[in-house]
């Protein structure tokens, strides 16, 4: 399967409840080839509204932290573990983390990553695959709430900056 299928199926997707309040289905964007994905947790409402991931406040928040230190959004893969929105912007459901990670397993094995980047703790649950530098970040909208996470998400971006300029190409 390539990705123009994967997105089509994302798009007519009903494996689980979150495509019936869902505009959109948001299967990720970016290069093919991008040596780093980043991985959320699910769309919010800019992203049901535009189907793109991470275009709404910790989209922005994250886009410019990352070119603070370097790194061009355009030069990666980003996605969610989830495809669609929930309702209230809530943690996606176990089930719905399951039926999504198909689509997640097909992305990683076509993008062919050097490193994924974890962004928040429902991310963590993306499948390993040996050969790939996996990389946890607190979430963009966590570093925005809570002044304490602020700092720490700047540092772990500052060293993700460092695990890039080491990719070997």
């Amino acid at each position: 399967m390539g990705m123009n299928e994967l997105c089509s199926q994302v798009y007519a997707c009903r494996r689980c409840r979150l495509w019936m309040g869902a505009k959109h289905g948001v299967p990720g964007e970016g290069p093919l080839d991008a040596d780093v994905m980043l991985v959320g947790q699910n769309p919010g409402a800019e992203e049901d509204e535009t189907g793109r991931p991470f275009v709404g406040r910790a989209g922005k928040y994250l886009t410019g932290v990352l070119a603070e230190y370097g790194i061009k959004r355009e030069d990666l893969y980003i996605t969610n573990i989830v495809k669609h929105a929930s309702p209230k912007n809530r943690k996606p459901y176990s089930d719905e983390i399951a039926a999504c990670l198909p689509y997640l397993e097909t992305q990683i094995s076509l993008i062919n990553p050097k490193i994924i980047v974890l962004l928040g703790a429902a991310a963590k649950q993306t499948p390993h695959v040996t050969g790939i530098e996996y990389f946890e970040v607190i979430h963009p909208s966590a570093a925005m709430r809570f002044p304490k996470f602020k700092e720490k998400f700047r540092l772990q971006i500052a060293e993700l900056s460092k695990q890039i300029a080491q990719i070997e190409f």
